[in-house]
């Protein structure tokens, strides 16, 4: 099992940061992977993947395991590391 981890720094409110976070979770949707929002924490579910995102006051986490079917499907996580740091900074960027 692979696990990536990406921290992404903020200044907004965690209403908007989560606001901000919908890009990322319509990303997540296309490849069958849900974020199931509980408050300031979200679950991230899908075939062969877990993890969550966490806001906090002053930054975002997102936490992936990629279990042995997302590693079979050839999911990178290098890549996906890669992937998430850039769409997280197109988030929050103002």
């Amino acid at each position: 099992m692979a696990n990536v981890q990406v921290t992404q720094a903020h200044a907004v409110t965690p209403e908007e940061a989560r606001e901000r976070l919908g890009d990322f979770g319509a990303l997540l949707a296309k490849y069958r992977v849900a974020l199931q929002w509980a408050g300031n924490r979200a679950a991230i579910k899908g075939t062969g993947v877990s993890g969550d995102v966490t806001i906090e006051p002053s930054r975002v986490v997102v936490s992936v395991k990629l279990g042995m079917l997302a590693r079979a499907a050839g999911v990178d996580p290098k890549r996906l590391e890669s992937s998430i740091t850039r769409r997280l900074k197109a988030a929050f960027e103002d």
